[in-house]
């Protein structure tokens, strides 16, 4: 059987030559409440229900085509975990991220941050508003360009736990091209990271509805 997980080290994704522990893991020597007390915050507020709708927050519409994306949180058993945090964060629909550090000469959206966040329902089900994201170059390799794309961090019991991974769109043709996908050596897990377009979840006149879960398992390091 392939493993789901890609490779901490996968020279195709060059980002990971730089990125790939080297070293053992260093073991937590303080209890984990402590470490809870240093850790980063998420902001000094309670999630609201408006954090979820990333077209909302500014003075206008953002650019772009508006999207409901939605699904469920499960464990392993298939189990769905209520109350988890969910954050979402994004290039606007010309393929720019609102951040210091892009200089993709593509336009920014005043009307457009690109990071939402909530928590899921008592049947471990999400949903956010935003707009499409676009394709964006990265320069991995000659003429790379990264599939339209959101990250997802998903938050254990504690800050500590947390989970990092990207939702793609259904029929891109930038998929087959992206060493992050690729690097998923199970054809059947890379298949997992691509959303399902549905008309049910979409509004009419008003937004397209994409469906996402995302299944928590064992951990790379817990089952090697």
């Amino acid at each position: 059987m392939t493993a789901p997980h890609p490779p901490y080290l996968s020279p195709g994704y060059r980002s990971t030559i730089l990125r790939a522990p080297s070293q053992p893991p260093v073991p937590f020597r303080a209890d984990p409440d402590t470490i809870e007390l240093t850790s980063p915050v998420f902001g000094h507020e309670e999630v609201g229900e408006l954090d979820a709708d990333l077209t909302r927050g500014h003075a206008g519409e953002p650019i772009g085509e508006r999207i409901i994306v939605t699904g469920r949180v499960l464990d392993d058993t298939g189990r769905p975990l209520r109350g988890t945090l969910l954050e979402l964060w994004q290039a606007n629909s010309a393929g720019r991220y609102a951040h210091d550090l892009d200089r993709h000469p593509a336009p920014l959206d005043p009307n457009f941050t690109g990071a939402g966040r909530c928590l899921t329902d008592d049947e471990g089900r999400y949903r956010f508003v935003s707009v499409k994201p676009g394709a964006y170059p990265w320069r991995n390799h000659p003429n790379a360009w990264r599939p339209a794309h959101l990250h997802f961090s998903v938050f254990g019991t504690a800050f500590t736990q947390r989970l990092v991974t990207q939702m793609y769109f259904p029929g891109d043709p930038l998929i087959p091209f992206d060493p992050v996908m690729q690097s998923i050596p199970d054809a059947a897990a890379r298949e997992r990271l691509v959303s399902s377009f549905s008309l049910d979840v979409t509004e009419p006149e008003w937004a397209l509805g994409y469906t996402f879960d995302i299944v928590l398992g064992r951990t790379p390091v817990e089952n090697p």
